[in-house]
Order: structure tokens, then sequence, then C-alpha cells
């Protein structure tokens, strides 16, 4: 089934995002916003955390990571293509989201596109029939999960790359995905621009300024028009950013905004101060920790016993989404066109371990109580870090940027896991902070850190047991809101 983009879509979406996020209406004003703030749809990406990356093209069925820009169409020909498989595989995984990888930097496009011969229409997959992207995109909305789609800047294919004419072919491209394949989650924009290649057949390297030579603001113009909620990344955004490295790791801290003042500050420009972002920062542009599951982007059969293991992915969620970022693993179909059994594996026991550390939050039937709490104690009260609600939060009077909450548990506990959220649509304001057991008679300090952000999850070395614990908010640049103080176990 066609699914046709319909434009009530964003307002529909933004609607869903500010009930998520906006809907405790409380009669006590609420504190000023600080510092740039997230938008609708990047409060929508940030709720995600953690979707995939699917990297599978030419490359596939040549062993190369970069395709140089002349292999043969008629090479694309996986023998059992299962777009169901992928996305089952990634929504058990507790994926959120898969990003395809519709024209990587071989210019290779997998989907039909009517403005290149160089796609699967002359692949003998499907007698040219076919349309990867569209059996993706119609899978995510099967499992109900979200879709979106990488378009590489560089083509080493397309005769026209490094001229003003490519910009209309890339931007035909576009339009045609941004139209043709349901609502979308994001649009990815590689930094990788200009270098040697085929180009039509002239096999020569050309070098772009990636600062002018795309026309970013108005190619950025066409994703805003035609799919409003899409949040897009390149290296310093515009919705969201790159790392700073491919190992999955953000910063600590992390902050989720950057200074765009800074020179250097354009998609492909410099990488400085992606890693930890920078505070305060002029704009909310958070990381996303981009990372393959395998040593290479796509699928080769030397690293099928090179595939991370459990323990390696759990470190990696620890050090992305447990440090404000959202996850982007990949997971490269092989030649069948499937995700191979190594990487379920994998994905399995990663899987099982999360879910038997977040299935209960130890926090349950505490009593919270604060040395500060703004308004009426059912506005802003300490209960709110507890109820599982991310709209509602904690927050403290205006001239209060340093507080404290303490939970009574409902009897001793064993713990090994710390959750926390600032509530985002206020800003990130919070710059340090600890937690702490009581022991023995007195506060013992067990955690500490700096950034807060969507997410912190703390991981402790070892299991503490105590009936009471204290977050204590140690400095913030405006009254803290704070929406989750959650206690949890993973099981080692």
């Amino acid at each position: 089934m066609r699914h046709r983009f319909l434009r009530s879509a964003p307002l529909i979406a933004a609607l869903g995002v500010a009930s998520t996020w906006l809907a405790l209406a409380a009669p006590a004003p609420a504190p000023q916003p600080f510092g740039p703030l997230p938008t609708p749809r990047q409060l929508q990406w940030h709720a995600m955390e953690f979707y995939g990356f699917l990297h599978f093209t030419v490359n596939t069925f040549t062993d190369k990571e970069w395709g140089y820009g002349d292999e043969s169409p008629t090479l694309f020909n996986p023998t059992d293509f299962d777009a169901d498989q992928i996305v089952r595989v990634a929504k058990e995984a507790g994926m959120k989201g898969l990003i395809l990888t519709a024209k990587h930097h071989d210019g290779f496009c997998l989907w039909p596109s009517k403005f290149t011969e160089h796609s699967v229409k002359n692949s003998p997959w499907k007698g040219g029939k076919g349309d990867v992207v569209r059996e993706v995109s119609d899978a995510c909305q099967r499992h109900g999960i979200r879709f979106g789609v990488y378009l590489s800047p560089w083509d080493r294919n397309h005769k026209d790359y490094g001229r003003p004419e490519y910009l209309t072919y890339y931007r035909n491209q576009l339009r045609e995905l941004l139209t043709q394949y349901g609502e979308l989650f994001t649009v990815w924009f590689d930094g990788a621009n200009g270098g040697d290649g085929f180009y039509g057949g002239a096999r020569e390297k050309r070098q772009i300024d990636n600062t002018t030579f795309y026309d970013w603001p108005n190619t950025w113009n066409i994703v805003r028009e035609l799919q409003p909620m899409a949040s897009m990344f390149s290296d310093a955004g515009p919705d969201f950013r790159w790392v700073g490295n491919e190992r999955g790791i953000a910063g600590d801290p992390c902050w989720a905004t950057l200074d765009m003042t800074q020179p250097g500050r354009h998609p492909g420009g410099s990488s400085n101060g992606l890693t930890s972002g920078e505070r305060p920062g002029t704009a909310w542009i958070p990381a996303e920790c981009d990372v393959s599951i395998r040593p290479g982007w796509f699928y080769h059969a030397s690293e099928d016993a090179k595939v991370k293991t459990p323990a390696q992915l759990l470190d990696i969620y620890y050090q992305s989404v447990g440090r404000g970022a959202c996850l982007n693993l990949n997971l490269p179909p092989d030649r069948r066109g499937r995700i191979h059994d190594l990487d379920i594996a994998a994905l399995r026991g990663f899987r099982q371990v999360l879910d038997a550390t977040f299935a209960k939050d130890l926090t349950e039937g505490a009593q919270a109580t604060a040395s500060n709490t703004r308004g009426s104690a059912k506005d802003y009260a300490p209960a709110n870090l507890i109820d599982q609600q991310r709209a509602s939060f904690w927050t403290t009077d205006d001239s209060v940027h340093s507080a404290e909450v303490t939970l009574q548990l409902k009897d001793s506990k064993a713990f090994n896991v710390i959750s926390l959220r600032e509530h985002l649509p206020l800003g990130q304001r919070i710059e340090a902070f600890a937690v702490d057991q009581w022991a023995g008679g007195q506060w013992v300090e067990c955690a500490q850190g700096t950034s807060i952000g969507n997410r912190r999850l703390v991981r402790l070395s070892a299991s503490v047991t105590t009936d009471r614990v204290r977050l204590r908010i140690t400095r913030a640049s405006a009254p803290p809101a704070v929406a989750e103080f959650a206690l949890h176990v993973e099981p080692r």
C-alpha cells in the first residue's frame, strides 16, 4: 500500500509531542525557560532515544565500504530480501525507528528514481521492479516503528557532481524521498563530501566547498516544507549533531547545545566541541551517537566473528542514551537482504539485560520530600519525580538554584543504576548533581555528575542497599526542573 504524506500530519505530530511534554496544566507559573530550547520536532526525536541504521547498497555485494561509483546496477541482487525480518529484528531490540541508506556515496539508488539510471530499476532484483525504500518504509509502518532516510550529498557516480547542475539533481531526488514514502522522522545528511570518483566516466577528483556548494539553507527548506516534523542530521545540525566519533560514545558532560557563532560551524565543518557540546551555547543541537554492530558499516562475511557482544552494546548504550544523546546503531543487511543470525543473537542478549534492568522502578511507593518546592505542593511536587510521567516535574522558586529531594523507600532496596531526566521544554538547566544513600546513620555520596538533559543513567560499579536516597542539585543556571529520579537493578 502506498502511503502519501498528509500535510495535516505535522500538526497532528506536533500536538502529540506537546501533549506528551507540556500537558501538565499548573496554576502556579512555571519557571522561565533557560537558554536555547528544543523544538517540537526535536522533542519528538529525543523521545526515541534508540533507533537503527541500515547500510545496504552495491557495497554489500562488492565487499567494500565506499563504492567508487562505477559499479554496475546488476551487482545489486539480494537473494532473499525480507524487510519484515529486518524491521522485526530492530523492533525486538527496542529500536524506535530505522534509517535506510537510500543513496550512499556510490550514487546507487535503492528506489527507482526517475532522475538516474543508476538504481534498482536496472538491477536483476525483482526484474527491475523492486523498491527497497518502499519495502522498508511499509514494513516500519506495519510494525509500528518510524522511518527515516539517508541521502548522501556526495555522489561518485553522477556526471555533474561538483557543478551547479548537480544541486538540481540532488534536490529532485530529495523531493522524491520526501513525498513518496510517508512521514519521515529524520533526513540524514552525511559529512563525507568530494574526492575521487567515476563521475559519469570522468574518473577524476572533484573537490567542493561544503559551506556553499549545497546551499544548505535552501536545501533544508525543502525538508521543512515537505516533512516539517523530520529532524535533520549533519555534523552540526540543524536539528541534531554528530557526536564527533563513530564509536557510539558521547562526552561526559554532553550538553545539548552548541555555539553556532563559532567559525567552522556548518555541515561538514569543524568537529571541535561536538562530543561534549558547548555551554550555554546559542542553539539546541543535541548529539546522536552513531556506531555499527560490526567493525564496518556494510555487511562483510569476514566480520562475522567481530559482532559486538551484548556487554559491549550495553556499554555503548550507557555512554550514549545514558549521557543524554540518542543511539543510532547500524544493522547491515547481508547479501540475502536480511539481518545475520549473529547480529540477532547479540541484540537479543543486549535487550534481555535492558528489559530486566528497567522493568521495575524501585522508587515505586516511595515518599518524596524536597528542600524547596515551587508554588503549591501539587503543581511542582517532588512526587512528580517518581510518577513515571515525562510531562510532570519538580522545580523550585526562582531564587533557588541548589536544592535536594529525599526519597523514603517502602523498604530497603538494592540498586546499581540511577536514572535522571530534566524537563526539556524549559531548557538544559542543571550543571552538577549528586546522589546520596543513607548508611550508618548519615548520608554517604554514591554518585555524582554534570549534565542531565534528556536522560542521565548512572551505572554504579557496585550495588547500593538502603531505604533512603537523596538527589542533590549542586549547581544550576536556573531553578532546576527534574522530571525523573528512578532506581533500577542491572543483573550482573
